[in-house]
């Protein structure tokens, strides 16, 4: 008995002088991996506009049917994204989403990216639920914010998905 208590005390005082191997969260965040999946954004372009176009692929791929996307036309006077049209409205409900990234992989102009932040904790369900001004990224800095007024006919060549019209 007394030389288990000599061999734990032996075990304790190896590690004594070692450093330590806990962080000190909130305070230090450790780094995660470059294939991390955590907290969703919605992208836009250069320009200002949003990539998604309503399309609700990225809703048709969710094994966990957390995402709900409603479609909306797109005018001239009123323009969201590039195409047609643009998610009106785009929520993911967060308590049901499992970041398996299909959404990611379903997206054909990579509009919803799961990015690095894994800070995410709710108080309540209602504040589970991400709504698109909740998703999507700032402005950037050449860019104008949404809704843009554009000429009738007119297309935008900084996009790489639109085409020449002509």
């Amino acid at each position: 008995m007394i030389g288990e208590i000599i061999k734990g005390l032996g075990t304790t005082l190896k590690h004594l002088f070692q450093p330590p191997v806990t962080i000190q969260y909130p305070e230090v965040k450790r780094p995660v991996r470059h294939r991390f999946k955590g907290r969703h954004e919605l992208k836009r372009y250069d320009n200002g506009l949003e990539r998604c176009i309503g399309c609700s692929l990225c809703a048709a791929a969710c094994p966990a049917d957390a995402i709900f996307v409603e479609a909306s036309e797109n005018t001239d006077e009123q323009r969201y994204s590039p195409g047609e049209r643009y998610a009106s409205t785009y929520e993911i409900n967060m308590l049901r989403c499992i970041f398996c990234g299909y959404c990611e992989d379903a997206c054909p102009t990579q509009a919803i990216v799961l990015e690095h932040n894994y800070e995410l904790s709710f108080y309540d369900r209602a504040s589970a639920i991400y709504t698109k001004e909740m998703l999507i990224v700032d402005v950037p800095v050449h860019g104008a914010p949404t809704p843009q007024q554009v000429a009738p006919g007119t297309f935008d060549r900084s996009i790489p998905d639109m085409e020449d019209p002509k």
